[in-house]
């Protein structure tokens, strides 16, 4: 199964950047799309239909803000919106689907980045999160969680920890929480293959900074450990400009 996860940034954006284009390429078994900013009546979702795709939108109430999807080759065998927390799921804050076996959820964790009130929302929503899908995989061993965390974990995921340290994304409480969900039951796909590589996932938008390559590694896919051992592949596609992420890929055998 080929995973890709790709916060898009407006999925209209993204599409009138040839973002069609760019997965007929590449060809996943599954898109996990976060910050859609629409819709589904404002979507041309006969665009991925017709290159074979299911697609399942998880907008948020707030117009043009938030929002999750999943696309899929596979018709999945079921589709659930959200966590069942209100204040979380009128963000569109997560999407699963279940294949077989396997459970693919499309999360975006909420930026704290506008705030202290955010930040604390933020906080809030990991340590709801972190049972959450421990539970999860109780009754879903093989677990999948790909999307933009908001957090880099180590030092080697940011350009400039040092100048970074009092950032949001990369506080000591957010570090510390990724080491806990991690020491939990779940494998950092990326880094397990890839132990000393820098690659990143998002630049800002500020002092040229993607050109320059200043960046961060925000995006994850998050695979219980009962899947460590069937991560064949993973790739971070910084030559996809669609937005001011970048995909990210796994592939699971």
């Amino acid at each position: 199964m080929k995973i890709i996860s790709y916060n898009v940034n407006g999925i209209r954006s993204a599409i009138g950047k040839n973002l069609a284009g760019w997965i007929q390429e590449e060809k996943p078994d599954v898109i996990c799309l976060q910050e859609i900013k629409a819709n589904p009546d404002q979507i041309d979702t006969y665009l991925f239909e017709s290159m074979g795709y299911h697609s399942y939108w998880n907008p948020a109430l707030k117009k043009g803000y938030s929002g999750t999807a999943i696309l899929s080759k596979t018709k999945p065998d079921q589709i659930i919106m959200g966590c069942g927390v209100d204040k979380y799921d009128q963000e569109g804050r997560m999407i699963r689907a279940d294949f077989g076996d396997t459970t693919v959820l499309s999360l975006y964790l909420p930026s704290g980045s506008s705030g202290d009130e955010r930040q604390a929302f933020k906080m809030e929503f990991c340590e709801f999160f972190l049972p959450y899908a421990v539970e999860l995989v109780k009754s879903r061993p093989n677990l999948i969680i790909s999307g933009d965390i908001n957090i880099c974990h180590e030092a080697i995921d940011i350009h400039d920890p040092k100048g970074n340290a009092n950032s949001s994304g990369f506080l000591p409480e957010e570090r510390e929480w990724m080491t806990r969900f991690l020491n939990a039951g779940f494998t950092d796909s990326w880094r397990h293959l890839n132990p000393g590589i820098k690659k990143y996932s998002w630049w800002s938008f500020r002092a040229n900074a993607r050109n320059n390559n200043k960046g961060w590694r925000i995006d994850y896919h998050l695979v219980s450990n009962s899947l460590r051992d069937k991560i064949n592949e993973v790739a971070i596609f910084n030559e996809a400009k669609h937005s001011d992420h970048c995909p990210i890929m796994v592939d699971i055998l």
